[in-house]
């Protein structure tokens, strides 16, 4: 068993809900090193929120982290908000929070959707990009998406029968428009049925037990981000991230990806590895798709370490 290798628990310096727009507050929180290197943290999901946990990624002698709650999510409000809510909407409010923290460039560092919008970011502000930590890939591709929803990733077939049966017969060869319908429509108890039933796919594919009760408030945001954006394509282009690796290649990068991941499989990361072979591949063999879990926070560590080296010359 590998040790634990996260970096003790600590309270972050600043806590701060800041106001990006459209009517959304965002909350952003400063794990800070004193002159320590910035690196951005972008979570999952997407709509899952940031974790306490998740501070403990990160040197507390060396970095100087900011994590985040993207729009309509976790601490963020209005909570489950999907008005300008979308992927180019995120990328304008990691610019504007870079710029009101005063940080002039900084290392991100994404997993799973959080890669998905790391590429996203660099690709429109390499300049802004001093390095790349990315875990556990996704492009956003209607593969992906049809994969993920339809079992084809390897999923415990009793996950995905228990899935597919909490819709009606005539709705599953298409479970993701079945489950938009109802997750975002306008009927409260349809909808948290439904997403209790989307939630629990998401936890067997993790590993997790079911949740032991109906979905509370954030967890129902979470659903009604995901389908939100996944309905939508990720409101990305077919094939857009792949075509923009040509913005990245100077830019030190690492590719962390656990080789038995069925929420974001392996193909997927080295076909970005295919198309950008001066990324650093990090694969960790038997490991699954939580960021959280030893071998690939372990790996993420190392990635990390690796990648602030480059920087830091």
């Amino acid at each position: 068993m590998i040790p634990d290798p996260l970096f003790p628990i600590r309270q972050p310096r600043y806590a701060r809900q800041m106001a990006v727009g459209d009517g959304h507050l965002v909350y952003v929180e400063e794990c800070v090193a004193d002159y320590g290197l910035p690196v951005l943290f972008l979570h999952g999901g997407p709509g899952s929120g940031c974790s306490p946990v998740q501070r403990r990624l990160f040197d507390p002698q060396r970095f100087h982290a900011v994590l985040f709650d993207q729009r309509g999510c976790g601490r963020s409000k209005p909570l489950g908000s999907l008005r300008a809510n979308t992927t180019a909407h995120l990328v304008t409010d990691l610019e504007y929070l870079r710029e009101a923290l005063g940080i002039p460039a900084w290392i991100v560092f994404g997993g799973s959707w959080g890669s998905l919008l790391a590429l996203t970011y660099a690709q429109l502000y390499p300049e802004r990009v001093l390095g790349l930590v990315l875990r556990g890939i996704f492009l956003g591709s209607a593969e992906e998406i049809r994969a993920y929803v339809q079992g084809g990733n390897g999923v415990p077939p009793e996950a995905w029968q228990a899935f597919a049966e909490a819709m009606p017969a005539g709705e599953r060869g298409d479970l993701l428009a079945a489950y938009t319908r109802r997750i975002l429509g306008d009927d409260l108890l349809v909808a948290t049925a439904a997403a209790h039933a989307w939630l629990d796919y998401e936890r067997a594919q993790m590993g997790e037990a079911p949740l032991t009760a109906a979905p509370d408030a954030v967890q129902l945001a979470k659903a009604r981000i995901q389908l939100h954006y996944l309905s939508n394509h990720c409101f990305l282009n077919p094939g857009q991230l792949l075509a923009g690796v040509d913005r990245l290649r100077h830019i030190p990068a690492t590719i962390v990806q656990g080789m038995a991941d069925p929420v974001c499989p392996p193909h997927i990361a080295e076909k970005l590895h295919r198309a950008w072979p001066e990324a650093t591949w990090m694969p960790v063999a038997g490991a699954g798709h939580g960021g959280l879990s030893p071998p690939i926070a372990k790996a993420c560590i190392k990635a990390l370490g690796w990648v602030a080296e480059c920087v830091e010359g």
